[in-house]
């Protein structure tokens, strides 16, 4: 529970810095721009505050890493499309950066709040509640690598955040050369950055990207 509130606590104050100006930069989410990235972002808050009031007597089936799917290309989002005229609707950078701001700092409460001995459904999978916030980390720390990658002066996640989501991808895909830093295995790892000629020898055969949706 402390990682995610520090995960997205760190992301919403990076998007409330942003200028007008960056809202129209490339992200790290191929096809989006920052401004559609900010949006989706919405969108993972709001699906946050609807699981925390999801509960469920059933039996635990997943925890915070086996909660995402693992495939090497990326599936088509049918929302993505969606995402990105809602983006463009906003008209004005302040009204989503208000918007983002609103409701990821009410999941941040509902996560402060939440019982960590009760369990949740959503996406067909049953978790603890700490088991979800836990799995929400990597959303929050990889999209802030994607809010910043073509942004150099804007802040990026915490070196506790990048540390906790090597692990989990490394849980679910084979370790990374241990040289590497974490950043440099999430980004090569999740196909955000092609490797250079010499990471891709040290990879060896393991196959990269990893998508995790």
């Amino acid at each position: 529970m402390d990682l995610f509130s520090l995960s997205l606590g760190e992301l919403l104050t990076t998007v409330g810095e942003l200028t007008d100006d960056d809202f129209e930069r490339p992200s790290g989410c191929a096809g989006w721009l920052v401004r559609d990235l900010v949006c989706h972002l919405v969108i993972d808050a709001q699906d946050v505050l609807i699981t925390l009031v999801t509960p469920t007597a059933d039996p635990v089936t997943h925890d915070s890493v086996t909660y995402w799917n693992v495939a090497h290309e990326p599936s088509g989002d049918p929302l993505a499309a969606l995402t990105v005229r809602l983006a463009a609707a906003y008209g004005e950078p302040r009204l989503l950066k208000f918007h983002v701001d609103d409701v990821g700092q009410a999941a941040l409460r509902a996560a402060q709040l939440a019982d960590p001995t009760l369990k949740v459904s959503t996406r067909g999978m049953v978790l603890g509640t700490a088991g979800y916030l836990g799995a929400y980390v990597w959303e929050w720390t990889l999209h802030h690598l994607d809010l910043v990658m073509h942004l150099p002066d804007a802040a990026g996640p915490r070196a506790e955040t990048l540390a906790r989501c090597r692990e989990m991808l490394e849980q679910l895909a084979g370790g990374f050369p241990a040289s590497w830093s974490d950043e440099d295995v999430l980004l090569v790892g999740t196909g955000r950055r092609a490797p250079t000629e010499a990471e891709r020898a040290e990879l060896g055969d393991l196959a990269i990207p990893f998508v995790l949706g």
